[in-house]
């Protein structure tokens, strides 16, 4: 197994909408939303409540 070494940044707004688009796509999101102060909502199901993502804890180094 190849391993990663844990990234250098947070990632950028691209990115994380590019993950968004995959999950709804894949339908293993409803709906994700990118709010005006960059929280996510998210949705699981169609009668779902909207949540914030919360953000993966950071490893330490």
């Amino acid at each position: 197994m190849i391993l990663r070494s844990p990234r250098s940044s947070e990632p950028t707004v691209a990115e994380t909408g590019t993950w968004a688009h995959i999950l709804v796509r894949g339908r293993l999101l409803h709906a994700a939303v990118l709010t005006p102060t960059g929280q996510w909502l998210v949705q699981d199901y169609p009668a779902g409540l909207t949540a914030p993502l919360r953000a993966p804890p950071m490893s330490s180094r």
